[in-house]
């Protein structure tokens, strides 16, 4: 898909390598975590792929100032 991979070695006691961490899918994680306990209390194995699809999209585009607007655009 053309995403650049980079890795850390944490069994080296490595947990950043200049842009690369892992602060940003435990980010993504505790946001759907948080959103899951909180909003929805449990998920069906059925509708998990529009739950990870909401929360993607909560994630990818939380400095966005008009959020709603953008998701009802479509965008």
């Amino acid at each position: 898909m053309g995403y650049p991979h980079g890795f850390v070695t944490h069994k080296s006691d490595e947990f950043v390598r200049g842009k690369v961490h892992t602060q940003t899918i435990e980010s993504f994680w505790s946001l759907l975590k948080r959103g899951i306990i909180g909003d929805y209390h449990k998920v069906s194995k059925k509708y998990l792929p529009l739950y990870l699809n909401e929360f993607t999209f909560r994630f990818n585009n939380q400095n966005e100032a008009d959020i709603f607007g953008k998701a009802i655009a479509g965008c």
